[in-house]
């Protein structure tokens, strides 16, 4: 597929390099445009260099190519990062004056900008009517990542990841994109992958968890707009880019992380294999093993229950209604005493969580596994919804349920 790159002129330009790669990594030829500007926060030689093509940003290099008319009409595929105010006001104008804007304007294929300035500048007036006008005419514009800006300032006006633009771009070529992102300038808390609880300095309780759901999670939630925070208790996935990670390890240590970083969240979702129990002493040296004792005997004492405690503390910090949607899992078998569907609504009662997505686990069910099949219980006691396939998947059914609940309620003040 042949793309052009355009850059403009922020300092996020430097992120723009690892999306380049991605796209040259997937097999697809691309042209850089970089506006005059952006050359002072990225040579025009790293450009070349990573894309393999010349570079320029003026009308009269190789005029015999007519590359003002031609790049935009054979151009597969238009992605404009950082897309500034500057930028924005100039396509929607319909300006042309280099070359980057010329190409815009001979464009037919999609076009997708990925946003990326200060919040004053991507809250006021004329951008937001700037950024209308272009999807009105069929372009697809991202709404940018909240976080840590230039300087001490914060807020939405970072530019998206370069993963997250990228999934953007194949999704818009693909026709699937849907750009109302359902969870854009949201905050979301994930907790993921599995706790362990130490008997002595090499021996601990643990499960089976391998964290490729909270990971398959935070990427659906970071793709639809989030600014994500991992809670990483033991994983045998990697974290993915763009999002904060917060290293924990027993039940402990993930609830005052859950607890600190649920102050500023919209949404929390506790996915990670909490475990119940620990031990009620840890030996400061390893437990030996000796013919002449007794076989150990290991006293465990109840661990706190994360989920409940944060929907106590929502509820008491928002008595006049709901400002933050909490999301539980819950892993279940079934038993004498009911089925696992029964044993998930009575959990969801007890728990008082707005959703409650659940497994069906087993020695060869869902733990360590690449594929999953839930059912997502909600409180207000509407129909079931099931999902299955693979993580990715069942992530995306999971992250846009939230965004429906979240867009049926008054959003945060």
């Amino acid at each position: 597929m042949r793309i052009v790159l355009g850059v403009g002129g922020g300092i996020a330009a430097y992120k723009v390099a690892s999306l380049l790669r991605l796209f040259t990594e997937a097999g697809h030829d691309v042209t850089v445009i970089p506006t005059e500007a952006s050359t002072r926060f990225v040579g025009t030689a790293t450009w070349e260099a990573l894309s393999g093509n010349p570079v320029s940003n003026s009308v009269f290099d190789d005029v015999h190519q007519v590359n003002h008319v031609r790049l935009g009409h054979e151009a597969d595929l238009i992605v404009i990062a950082p897309a500034t105010a500057d930028l924005l006001a100039k396509a929607a104008t319909g300006q042309a004056g280099d070359l980057l804007t010329n190409t815009l304007l001979m464009a037919r294929g999609p076009v997708l900008f990925a946003p990326a300035m200060h919040t004053e500048m991507w809250q006021h007036p004329a951008t937001q009517a700037n950024v209308e006008t272009l999807r009105s005419r069929g372009s697809a514009v991202l709404e940018p990542a909240s976080g840590r800006l230039t300087g001490a300032d914060s807020g939405p006006g970072r530019l998206p990841e370069p993963d997250a633009i990228f999934d953007a771009a194949m999704a818009l070529v693909d026709g699937q994109a849907d750009f109302q992102l359902p969870l854009a300038g949201r905050i979301v808390t994930i907790s993921a992958g599995g706790t362990r609880e130490p008997l002595d300095p090499v021996r601990f309780l643990g499960n089976r968890s391998s964290g490729k759901q909270g990971v398959a999670l935070a990427v659906a939630a970071r793709n639809a707009g989030a600014t994500v925070r991992l809670l990483a208790a033991h994983m045998d996935v990697p974290p993915p880019s763009g999002v904060e990670v917060v290293p924990v390890e027993t039940a402990l240590q993930l609830r005052e992380a859950a607890l600190a970083a649920a102050a500023d969240s919209d949404v929390v979702i506790m996915s990670a294999a909490v475990a119940d129990f620990r031990p009620a002493a840890v030996s400061d040296t390893k437990i030996k093993k000796r013919d002449d004792r007794d076989d150990p005997v290991i006293t465990l004492v109840r661990n706190p229950d994360i989920l409940h405690e944060l929907v106590e503390r929502r509820n008491s910090a928002a008595p006049g209604g709901r400002q933050q949607l909490i999301v539980g899992f819950a892993a279940e078998t079934g038993d004498s005493d009911g089925d696992v569907l029964a044993h998930a609504r009575a959990k969801l009662q007890r728990k008082g969580c707005d959703l409650l997505v659940v497994n069906h686990v087993g020695t060869d069910k869902v733990f360590g596994q690449d594929t999953n099949s839930v059912v997502i219980l909600a409180r207000s006691g509407s129909e079931p919804q099931e999902a299955s396939g693979t993580k990715t998947e069942v992530s995306a059914a999971v992250i846009s349920r939230i965004g429906h609940e979240l867009n049926s309620v008054s959003p945060r003040a």
